[in-house]
């Protein structure tokens, strides 16, 4: 019997969407303001997306995952991303996160699915939203939501893309893997201008 079995590190792999430059803008000063109001840096420190898919898996497998994720991109047009206002969900453990919602989630519920059904994992309930702070002590949600939830966050940005993003699965930063674009960019090549009048 051969036991030399190939050894391959595992990753954590996340697919996102990315918001625009400016919105990103607008909600790091967000960001800033909840930090500084509860003096804590580390309660703001993730990045500022609109998480997909989550799944850790033998780095082996990458290619294989890339190929997939190819053929939803190709399949997927590009789509506008409206938000409009800050919301917290409470988990079981009592801690608090705050999140900016997506006003129209529908495109990006049907992206999640196609993502889903790509890898034959059955749709799950989706909730889009660009965290802001994650599982804070109840406390420090007092001190940040009466403000906060007066706020509307009205934005808009294109999605025309997702994000493929892993890390070790024993933790670290998320490192960019690659950008997936929309549609089959190959056909639409010269395409723009053969109906000038």
């Amino acid at each position: 019997m051969n036991t030399n079995y190939e050894i391959s590190e595992e990753f954590d792999y996340l697919l996102v969407v990315n918001p625009d430059v400016l919105v990103a803008k607008d909600i790091t000063r967000i960001r800033q303001y909840i930090a500084g109001t509860l003096s804590d840096e580390r309660v703001t420190a993730g990045p500022l997306h609109i998480a997909l898919f989550r799944s850790a898996f033998p780095e082996r497998y990458e290619e294989d995952f890339i190929t997939m994720l190819e053929d939803v991109a190709r399949k997927q047009s590009g789509f506008a991303i409206y938000t409009s206002r800050l919301e917290s969900f409470k988990h079981a453990d009592g801690r608090q996160s705050i999140g900016i919602n997506v006003a129209n989630p529908k495109p990006i519920v049907e992206l999640h699915k196609s993502i889903m059904l790509a890898f034959d994992l059955k749709p799950q309930a989706f909730r889009p939203h660009i965290m802001l702070t994650r599982n804070i002590q109840q406390e420090a949600a007092d001190k940040v939501l009466p403000t906060l939830a007066q706020q509307l966050f009205v934005r808009s940005f294109n999605c025309h893309c997702f994000t493929l993003m892993k890390r070790p699965t024993t933790g670290g930063k998320y490192e960019r893997v690659r950008d997936f674009v929309f549609g089959d960019i190959e056909h639409l090549t010269g395409s723009l201008f053969n109906y000038a009048a």
